[in-house]
């Protein structure tokens, strides 16, 4: 009787036991995950619904409101001081300079004696011219009462009538050579006068360019001496071409010239005002400016010639003006705008025109109204229909930000 092969089931039975029971437990474990993860997924969207969504602070700003008011309307530029005359003095004739009569640095007035040439020369020509002048006038009288006897003895028939024409013509040589000489004797005087050479104008005379006991001449270029009118004294300066309308508009309508206030380089002490002189009859089309000069007196010598200075043409007053400070006004690529805040602190973005801004404000002629409030700091966090809400801490600090800069001089007209 043969035994039976043994048999493998029992083992492998043996080992697939615990291998179900292991997949058993992780399809438990899997199951609790998921049904913890959806209660967790209802919670969170039962607490998100009983939640309500996060407000957004509104952005912190400064606002002002437009006011109305009477404003001087001007153009503002960069001008140079320039002397009202310039003159530089020559010797009118050759000669050895003798003496100087000024002090360099000096002011001088019209007639005053600048220098002296050597006058012997001219001296003996004119009493030479003088000389020959006494001659001719003797000859005259002479030739005269030659005429005259000459006339009573052709009346007495001693005489014939070509003796009496012959002495007339005479007569007619010798006066018009008497004229000559008083010709050339007042030549030698108007030459003798140039011996001495005046300040033709009232002006300060700069350094000495010849010194005594050279040799002038008349065809020298340099001259003795420069002399520059500062009192009263120009500025020269320049304004965009589409001023010109505004002014001639302006200069038709008033009699009076228009004012000119010049300033400093920095633009915080006035210099002087003058009134407007020139505006040049030509455009300048490499830059599309025009030229004009102002004349301004000059007494205690605040402007020099060559100085740079901050000019402002004033035209007319604008009686109710809207004006705001000059922080409201922004710039972009479109042109200037300002944020304008409504009744329900929004902000938004509006286009203005800007007709000049100095001393800290800013005169608008569109865009915006009286009474209307726009932001004049914390405007680079808005967005257009952003609530705002008053900075208090700035608005506090804003009175002595704006006394500082009420100072300021300049201003730039748009």
């Amino acid at each position: 009787m043969t035994n039976p092969a043994p048999s493998h089931t029992g083992p492998a039975s043996d080992d697939a036991v615990p291998r179900a029971r292991r997949s058993a437990a992780w399809f438990a474990v899997a199951a609790l995950v998921a049904v913890l993860g959806g209660g967790a997924w209802t919670l969170g969207r039962k607490a998100s619904a009983a939640t309500p969504e996060a407000k957004v602070p509104p952005v912190l700003v400064t606002t002002a409101p437009v006011r109305a008011q009477d404003v001087q309307v001007y153009r503002s530029g960069i001008g140079t001081v320039a002397s009202m005359a310039t003159v530089t003095v020559k010797a009118r004739i050759d000669g050895q300079l003798d003496k100087v009569g000024f002090v360099e640095g000096q002011d001088v007035k019209a007639g005053q004696m600048l220098a002296q040439l050597d006058p012997r020369t001219l001296q003996a020509q004119l009493a030479q011219a003088r000389a020959t002048q006494a001659r001719d006038q003797a000859q005259l009288g002479n030739a005269r009462a030659d005429l005259a006897r000459y006339t009573t003895l052709i009346a007495q028939d001693a005489a014939t009538k070509q003796q009496l024409d012959t002495q007339k013509a005479l007569v007619g040589q010798l006066e018009a050579t008497v004229q000559t000489d008083a010709a050339q004797v007042q030549y030698a005087q108007v030459q003798l006068s140039f011996t001495r050479i005046d300040a033709p104008i009232d002006g300060r005379v700069g350094a000495r360019l010849v010194d005594p006991g050279n040799i002038v001449h008349a065809a020298d270029t340099g001259g003795l001496v420069v002399i520059n009118q500062i009192d009263p004294i120009a500025v020269q300066f320049t304004l965009p071409e589409d001023a010109v309308q505004d002014i001639n508009r302006l200069q038709q309508k008033g009699a009076a010239p228009l004012a000119v206030v010049a300033y400093d380089r920095a633009g915080t002490q006035q210099l002087g005002t003058g009134k407007l002189i020139l505006l040049n009859n030509q455009i300048d089309t490499t830059n599309g400016t025009v030229q004009l000069k102002g004349s301004f007196a000059n007494p205690q010598h605040t402007m020099w010639p060559g100085q740079y200075v901050n000019v402002r043409l004033q035209l007319d007053r604008r009686a109710g003006a809207l004006t705001v400070p000059a922080a409201a006004v922004q710039r972009s690529q479109d042109g200037t705008y300002v944020w304008a805040v409504d009744a329900e602190n929004k902000a938004s973005s509006v286009p203005v025109h800007v007709v000049q801004i100095a001393d800290g404000t800013a005169v608008l002629d569109q865009g915006v109204a009286a009474g209307q409030r726009v932001v004049v700091d914390g405007q680079y966090k808005l967005r257009p229909g952003a609530t705002v809400a008053e900075n208090r801490t700035a608005a506090k600090a804003a009175p002595t930000a704006a006394a500082a800069g009420g100072n300021n001089a300049s201003g730039v007209r748009n």
